[in-house]
């Protein structure tokens, strides 16, 4: 709990078992009331290990980095959301910066940027950095709101996310909170944050050139369609580039007795 505050950690996941057993442990526990790990689909021990380790797991049968996290939203009621990738490079003892940084008058939502913080030696590949530099360049150009990083470490207040109708069920995730956020002119901050080499496995974005290549123009997609849209409203490219794919429900679970 922060300042009275409920936080839950969301954490999408498809076959980390081993870097979910590396970094759940060193979450601190005295802020962060429920982890929440959103499997995916796992065929390894990911929801066993979290479970195991304390973590709430849940299951989003639709494959996407965007559905496991919209399930993660679903499965609490908490009112401040942390997301963080499951693979280990993000660091959890930069949790309580990212959470505190919300303290900033008017901040709604905290982007993590492993721009302006540390990277380890190829954490961040060439691909990723002239994606990012590009994409955040297109949002200034668009919005007027500068961003240096789409990296997955962020906070954001319940009340904030809800008000953005979340509904990108890939690899958009980020770019569409980042734009919304743009858009309806929420309170947001960037703090460094640390990149890490993956504990183990492969990235299944930046590891291989099929996955950069999806990542990149499902992200490029987002932000040309949410454009479109400002513009023009009615036009068809807009659903054609994915920024009106319909929205899915983020509320709380309904409490029983």
């Amino acid at each position: 709990m922060y300042r009275q505050q409920t936080v839950a950690l969301i954490v999408p996941v498809l076959d980390e078992a081993e870097n979910i057993a590396q970094w759940l442990p060193q979450v601190d526990r005295t802020l962060v009331d429920e982890v929440i790990v959103a499997d995916n689909g796992s065929t390894d021990e990911s929801v066993d290990v979290a479970r195991r380790l304390g973590a709430t797991a849940v299951i989003e049968p639709r494959r996407g980095y965007g559905s496991a996290c919209l399930r993660g939203i679903a499965a609490t009621g908490a009112e401040i959301l942390v997301f963080m990738d499951g693979d280990g490079s993000d660091d959890p003892s930069d949790l309580a910066a990212v959470v505190e940084a919300l303290d900033n008058p008017g901040i709604e939502l905290v982007v993590g940027s492993r721009v302006l913080g540390d990277a380890d030696p190829g954490a961040l590949t060439p691909v990723q950095r002239f994606g990012n530099a590009l994409t955040c360049e297109l949002v200034r150009l668009f919005w007027g709101v500068r961003y240096t990083d789409l990296g997955p470490f962020r906070a954001i207040r319940r009340r904030a996310l809800e008000t953005l109708e979340m509904a990108d069920p890939d690899f958009g995730w980020t770019i569409e909170m980042q734009v919304k956020a743009a858009q309806r002119g929420l309170g947001v901050v960037e703090i460094p944050v640390r990149r890490k080499r993956r504990h183990a496995g492969t990235s299944k974005v930046s590891g291989n050139l099929y996955g950069s290549y999806m990542a990149g123009r499902r992200i490029l997609g987002y932000v040309f369609g949410a454009f479109l849209e400002d513009r023009c409203p009615s036009s068809p490219l807009a659903t054609f580039f994915g920024a009106k794919t319909p929205r899915r429900e983020t509320s709380a679970p309904n409490k029983t007795p």
